[in-house]
Protein backbone atom coordinates (compact mmCIF):
# COMPACT_ATOMS: atom_id res chain seq x y z
CA UNK A 1 0.00 0.00 0.00
CA UNK A 2 1.34 3.54 -0.92
CA UNK A 3 1.43 5.82 1.81
CA UNK A 4 0.52 9.63 2.70
CA UNK A 5 3.74 11.14 3.13
CA UNK A 6 2.46 13.95 5.83
CA UNK A 7 4.16 16.56 8.40
CA UNK A 8 3.56 18.25 11.19
CA UNK A 9 4.71 22.00 12.62
CA UNK A 10 5.11 22.03 15.74
CA UNK A 11 5.05 19.35 18.57
CA UNK A 12 3.03 20.37 22.06
CA UNK A 13 0.36 18.21 23.41
CA UNK A 14 -1.94 18.64 20.87
CA UNK A 15 0.25 17.85 18.17
CA UNK A 16 1.52 14.89 20.46
CA UNK A 17 -2.02 14.16 20.21
CA UNK A 18 -2.15 14.39 16.54
CA UNK A 19 1.35 12.22 15.69
CA UNK A 20 0.09 9.66 18.01
CA UNK A 21 -2.95 9.11 16.16
CA UNK A 22 -1.29 9.19 12.44
CA UNK A 23 1.08 6.50 13.90
CA UNK A 24 -1.75 4.01 14.49
CA UNK A 25 -2.94 4.49 10.53
CA UNK A 26 -1.05 1.86 8.25
CA UNK A 27 -1.19 4.79 4.64
CA UNK A 28 0.57 7.09 6.32
CA UNK A 29 4.47 8.17 6.70
CA UNK A 30 5.66 10.65 9.33
CA UNK A 31 8.46 11.77 7.30
CA UNK A 32 8.85 15.84 9.36
CA UNK A 33 8.24 17.61 12.26
CA UNK A 34 9.49 21.23 13.05
CA UNK A 35 9.40 23.00 16.47
CA UNK A 36 10.95 26.70 17.21
CA UNK A 37 12.91 24.71 20.20
CA UNK A 38 15.21 22.50 18.26
CA UNK A 39 15.37 20.23 21.25
CA UNK A 40 11.63 19.02 21.51
CA UNK A 41 11.90 19.10 17.56
CA UNK A 42 14.52 16.67 17.35
CA UNK A 43 13.49 14.49 20.35
CA UNK A 44 9.49 14.17 18.49
CA UNK A 45 11.98 13.32 15.14
CA UNK A 46 13.24 10.40 17.33
CA UNK A 47 10.30 9.50 18.43
CA UNK A 48 8.59 8.93 15.09
CA UNK A 49 11.67 8.16 12.87
CA UNK A 50 11.15 11.89 11.22
CA UNK A 51 13.32 14.55 10.15
CA UNK A 52 13.41 17.25 12.42
CA UNK A 53 13.29 21.19 11.03
CA UNK A 54 13.72 24.22 13.55
CA UNK A 55 10.68 25.86 12.01
CA UNK A 56 7.79 25.50 10.28
CA UNK A 57 8.77 27.51 6.90
CA UNK A 58 12.17 25.35 6.77
CA UNK A 59 10.32 22.23 6.42
CA UNK A 60 7.68 23.06 4.07
CA UNK A 61 10.51 24.49 1.75
CA UNK A 62 12.47 21.19 2.42
CA UNK A 63 10.12 18.23 1.76
CA UNK A 64 7.51 16.47 -0.72
CA UNK A 65 4.21 16.28 1.16
CA UNK A 66 1.11 15.04 0.74
CA UNK A 67 -0.50 17.14 3.26
CA UNK A 68 1.01 19.01 6.70
CA UNK A 69 -0.42 19.58 10.52
CA UNK A 70 -0.26 23.11 11.36
CA UNK A 71 -0.37 22.95 15.27
CA UNK A 72 1.26 26.31 16.55
CA UNK A 73 0.47 28.63 18.90
CA UNK A 74 -2.12 31.24 17.60
CA UNK A 75 0.28 34.25 16.97
CA UNK A 76 2.12 31.70 14.33
CA UNK A 77 -0.82 31.56 11.60
CA UNK A 78 -0.47 32.96 8.61
CA UNK A 79 3.01 32.29 7.17
CA UNK A 80 2.58 28.75 7.20
CA UNK A 81 -1.15 28.46 5.64
CA UNK A 82 0.42 30.88 2.91
CA UNK A 83 3.69 28.64 2.31
CA UNK A 84 0.79 25.21 2.07
CA UNK A 85 -0.97 27.13 -0.13
CA UNK A 86 1.65 28.44 -2.36
CA UNK A 87 2.50 24.98 -2.84
CA UNK A 88 -1.09 23.63 -3.00
CA UNK A 89 -0.58 21.35 -0.12
CA UNK A 90 -3.69 20.36 1.72
CA UNK A 91 -3.65 21.36 5.67
CA UNK A 92 -5.44 20.54 9.15
CA UNK A 93 -5.18 23.07 11.12
CA UNK A 94 -5.97 23.21 15.31
CA UNK A 95 -8.06 25.84 16.76
CA UNK A 96 -7.90 28.69 16.39
CA UNK A 97 -7.14 30.03 13.28
CA UNK A 98 -5.63 32.87 14.21
CA UNK A 99 -5.04 35.38 17.28
CA UNK A 100 -7.09 37.90 15.83
CA UNK A 101 -9.44 37.55 12.36
CA UNK A 102 -8.12 39.27 9.57
CA UNK A 103 -5.78 36.43 9.18
CA UNK A 104 -7.88 33.94 9.24
CA UNK A 105 -10.09 36.17 6.60
CA UNK A 106 -7.34 36.24 4.46
CA UNK A 107 -6.68 32.37 4.75
CA UNK A 108 -10.04 31.12 4.02
CA UNK A 109 -10.17 33.10 0.81
CA UNK A 110 -7.24 32.27 -0.60
CA UNK A 111 -8.19 28.50 0.68
CA UNK A 112 -11.45 29.03 -1.41
CA UNK A 113 -9.77 29.89 -4.60
CA UNK A 114 -7.14 27.27 -4.36
CA UNK A 115 -9.99 24.51 -3.74
CA UNK A 116 -7.66 23.53 -1.62
CA UNK A 117 -8.63 20.57 1.13
CA UNK A 118 -8.38 21.38 4.48
CA UNK A 119 -9.87 20.51 7.92
CA UNK A 120 -9.84 22.54 11.01
CA UNK A 121 -9.83 21.02 14.92
CA UNK A 122 -13.01 21.56 16.12
CA UNK A 123 -12.76 17.63 17.54
CA UNK A 124 -16.39 17.68 19.44
CA UNK A 125 -18.19 17.52 15.77
CA UNK A 126 -16.79 14.10 15.42
CA UNK A 127 -18.50 12.78 19.15
CA UNK A 128 -20.95 10.36 18.45
CA UNK A 129 -22.44 11.97 21.78
CA UNK A 130 -22.98 15.17 19.92
CA UNK A 131 -24.35 13.90 17.10
CA UNK A 132 -26.69 11.58 19.05
CA UNK A 133 -27.87 15.29 20.54
CA UNK A 134 -28.00 17.03 17.14
CA UNK A 135 -30.64 14.29 16.33
CA UNK A 136 -33.05 15.14 19.64
CA UNK A 137 -32.68 19.03 18.80
CA UNK A 138 -34.05 18.40 15.60
CA UNK A 139 -37.07 16.89 17.45
CA UNK A 140 -37.31 19.46 19.93
CA UNK A 141 -34.88 22.88 18.71
CA UNK A 142 -33.11 24.24 21.80
CA UNK A 143 -34.38 27.46 23.19
CA UNK A 144 -31.85 28.35 26.12
CA UNK A 145 -27.98 27.85 25.76
CA UNK A 146 -26.11 28.03 28.30
CA UNK A 147 -21.93 27.16 27.83
CA UNK A 148 -19.00 27.21 30.06
CA UNK A 149 -15.54 27.04 29.90
CA UNK A 150 -14.24 27.40 33.73
CA UNK A 151 -10.61 26.69 34.05
CA UNK A 152 -7.09 27.12 35.14
CA UNK A 153 -4.38 29.60 32.92
CA UNK A 154 -2.63 27.36 30.61
CA UNK A 155 1.43 27.52 31.52
CA UNK A 156 3.05 28.18 28.25
CA UNK A 157 4.39 31.90 28.30
CA UNK A 158 2.45 33.22 25.28
CA UNK A 159 -0.71 32.05 26.53
CA UNK A 160 -2.04 34.78 28.79
CA UNK A 161 -0.78 37.78 26.36
CA UNK A 162 -3.87 38.40 24.44
CA UNK A 163 -1.77 39.39 21.17
CA UNK A 164 -0.33 35.75 21.29
CA UNK A 165 -3.22 33.53 22.06
CA UNK A 166 -6.04 35.89 21.17
CA UNK A 167 -7.42 35.57 24.51
CA UNK A 168 -9.44 32.83 26.55
CA UNK A 169 -12.83 33.04 24.55
CA UNK A 170 -10.85 32.72 21.31
CA UNK A 171 -8.33 30.21 22.21
CA UNK A 172 -10.68 27.70 24.35
CA UNK A 173 -14.05 28.66 24.28
CA UNK A 174 -13.75 28.88 20.63
CA UNK A 175 -14.97 24.78 21.04
CA UNK A 176 -18.11 26.02 22.94
CA UNK A 177 -19.12 28.77 20.43
CA UNK A 178 -18.79 26.15 17.70
CA UNK A 179 -20.74 23.54 19.27
CA UNK A 180 -23.50 26.13 19.88
CA UNK A 181 -23.49 27.28 16.10
CA UNK A 182 -23.59 23.33 15.38
CA UNK A 183 -26.58 22.55 17.63
CA UNK A 184 -28.55 25.72 17.52
CA UNK A 185 -27.25 27.52 14.59
CA UNK A 186 -26.43 30.86 13.46
CA UNK A 187 -25.79 33.79 15.81
CA UNK A 188 -27.83 36.87 15.01
CA UNK A 189 -26.52 39.15 17.34
CA UNK A 190 -23.72 39.29 20.60
CA UNK A 191 -22.91 41.22 23.47
CA UNK A 192 -20.34 40.38 25.95
CA UNK A 193 -18.13 42.10 28.90
CA UNK A 194 -14.99 40.65 30.71
CA UNK A 195 -13.36 41.12 34.00
CA UNK A 196 -10.07 42.59 33.06
CA UNK A 197 -6.72 40.65 34.83
CA UNK A 198 -5.09 42.17 37.52
CA UNK A 199 -1.62 41.69 39.22
CA UNK A 200 -3.37 40.04 41.88
CA UNK A 201 -3.71 36.94 40.22
CA UNK A 202 0.07 36.35 39.32
CA UNK A 203 0.84 36.69 36.37
CA UNK A 204 1.66 39.82 34.08
CA UNK A 205 -0.58 39.10 31.02
CA UNK A 206 -3.47 41.01 29.78
CA UNK A 207 -5.98 37.85 29.18
CA UNK A 208 -9.23 38.72 30.81
CA UNK A 209 -9.83 36.42 34.10
CA UNK A 210 -13.35 35.85 33.07
CA UNK A 211 -15.67 37.13 30.29
CA UNK A 212 -19.73 36.28 29.54
CA UNK A 213 -21.53 36.55 25.88
CA UNK A 214 -25.26 37.55 25.67
CA UNK A 215 -26.43 35.64 22.05
CA UNK A 216 -29.47 35.63 19.97
CA UNK A 217 -29.52 33.05 17.70
CA UNK A 218 -31.39 33.18 14.30
CA UNK A 219 -33.92 30.44 15.67
CA UNK A 220 -35.27 32.31 18.41
CA UNK A 221 -33.35 30.66 21.07
CA UNK A 222 -30.97 33.14 23.84
CA UNK A 223 -28.13 32.13 25.62
CA UNK A 224 -24.87 32.46 27.33
CA UNK A 225 -21.61 31.18 27.26
CA UNK A 226 -18.88 32.24 29.92
CA UNK A 227 -15.19 31.79 30.49
CA UNK A 228 -13.22 31.76 33.60
CA UNK A 229 -9.11 30.80 33.95
CA UNK A 230 -8.94 31.38 37.49
CA UNK A 231 -9.66 28.06 39.28
CA UNK A 232 -6.86 25.55 39.83
CA UNK A 233 -7.61 22.79 37.63
CA UNK A 234 -10.44 21.91 34.90
CA UNK A 235 -14.03 22.58 36.82
CA UNK A 236 -16.52 22.59 33.78
CA UNK A 237 -16.47 22.74 29.97
CA UNK A 238 -19.44 21.82 28.48
CA UNK A 239 -22.61 23.25 26.83
CA UNK A 240 -26.26 23.03 27.97
CA UNK A 241 -29.71 23.15 26.37
CA UNK A 242 -33.36 23.56 27.15
CA UNK A 243 -36.00 22.01 24.22
CA UNK A 244 -39.53 21.31 25.28
CA UNK A 245 -40.21 18.55 27.97
CA UNK A 246 -36.05 17.83 27.68
CA UNK A 247 -32.57 19.12 29.31
CA UNK A 248 -29.29 18.23 27.38
CA UNK A 249 -26.11 18.39 28.73
CA UNK A 250 -22.71 17.49 27.05
CA UNK A 251 -19.72 17.99 29.01
CA UNK A 252 -15.70 17.39 28.20
CA UNK A 253 -13.54 16.52 31.44
CA UNK A 254 -10.90 15.74 28.67
CA UNK A 255 -10.09 14.88 24.96
CA UNK A 256 -11.26 10.95 25.54
CA UNK A 257 -13.86 11.92 28.16
CA UNK A 258 -16.80 13.18 27.46
CA UNK A 259 -20.59 12.63 28.68
CA UNK A 260 -23.74 13.06 27.22
CA UNK A 261 -26.89 13.41 29.81
CA UNK A 262 -30.77 14.16 28.79
CA UNK A 263 -33.29 14.88 31.03
CA UNK A 264 -37.13 14.52 30.66
CA UNK A 265 -40.18 14.22 33.37
CA UNK A 266 -39.55 10.56 33.41
CA UNK A 267 -35.72 10.46 34.25
CA UNK A 268 -32.60 11.35 33.34
CA UNK A 269 -30.17 9.10 31.01
CA UNK A 270 -26.43 9.30 31.04
CA UNK A 271 -24.33 8.05 28.30
CA UNK A 272 -20.35 8.14 28.38
CA UNK A 273 -17.65 8.21 25.79
CA UNK A 274 -13.82 7.24 25.93
CA UNK A 275 -14.06 8.08 21.70
CA UNK A 276 -10.90 9.99 20.69
CA UNK A 277 -11.82 12.72 18.26
CA UNK A 278 -8.58 13.24 17.18
CA UNK A 279 -8.00 10.46 15.92
CA UNK A 280 -11.38 10.96 13.88
CA UNK A 281 -11.02 13.82 12.58
CA UNK A 282 -7.33 12.79 11.99
CA UNK A 283 -9.07 9.36 9.63
CA UNK A 284 -11.46 11.90 8.21
CA UNK A 285 -8.90 14.22 6.84
CA UNK A 286 -6.97 11.07 5.48
CA UNK A 287 -9.82 9.92 3.74
CA UNK A 288 -10.78 12.60 1.31
CA UNK A 289 -7.37 12.98 0.64
CA UNK A 290 -7.30 9.14 -0.51
CA UNK A 291 -10.47 9.93 -2.04
CA UNK A 292 -12.89 7.36 0.35
CA UNK A 293 -14.81 10.49 1.47
CA UNK A 294 -16.34 13.23 -0.16
CA UNK A 295 -15.50 16.48 2.17
CA UNK A 296 -14.27 17.22 6.13
CA UNK A 297 -16.80 17.86 8.10
CA UNK A 298 -14.80 21.23 9.40
CA UNK A 299 -13.15 22.86 6.36
CA UNK A 300 -11.60 26.20 7.19
CA UNK A 301 -14.51 28.76 5.37
CA UNK A 302 -17.07 26.51 7.97
CA UNK A 303 -14.53 26.92 10.96
CA UNK A 304 -13.72 30.81 10.14
CA UNK A 305 -17.78 30.99 10.74
CA UNK A 306 -16.83 30.15 14.38
CA UNK A 307 -13.83 31.88 14.90
CA UNK A 308 -15.41 34.79 13.33
CA UNK A 309 -18.03 34.34 16.60
CA UNK A 310 -15.61 33.90 19.28
CA UNK A 311 -13.75 36.78 17.52
CA UNK A 312 -17.21 38.78 17.43
CA UNK A 313 -17.64 38.20 21.79
CA UNK A 314 -13.99 39.20 22.55
CA UNK A 315 -14.76 42.27 20.48
CA UNK A 316 -18.09 43.24 21.77
CA UNK A 317 -16.15 43.05 25.54
CA UNK A 318 -13.21 45.15 24.42
CA UNK A 319 -15.61 47.82 22.62
CA UNK A 320 -19.01 47.05 24.18
CA UNK A 321 -22.31 47.29 22.28
CA UNK A 322 -23.48 44.50 20.40
CA UNK A 323 -22.37 42.94 17.21
CA UNK A 324 -23.10 40.71 14.83
CA UNK A 325 -21.14 38.39 13.62
CA UNK A 326 -22.33 37.36 10.27
CA UNK A 327 -20.87 40.85 9.43
CA UNK A 328 -17.26 40.39 10.71
CA UNK A 329 -16.46 38.02 7.53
Amino acid sequence: MSRLRVACVGTGFIAGRHLSALTGFDDVEIVAVADAVPERAADTAARYGARAYPDGSALLESEELDAVWLCVPPFAHGPLEAAALERRLPFFVEKPLASDLATAVQIAGAVREAHLVTAVGYHWRHLDLVHQAAGLLVETPAQLVTGHWLDKTPPVPWWSQRTRSGGQVLEQTTHVFDLARLLVGEVDTITAAERTASRQHGDDGDVPTAASALLTFASGAVGTISSARILGRRHRVGLQLVAEGRAIDISERGLTDHELRVATATGERVDQSIQDPISREDREFLDVLLGRAPHTRVPYQEALRSHALAWAADRSAREGGPIRPDQQI
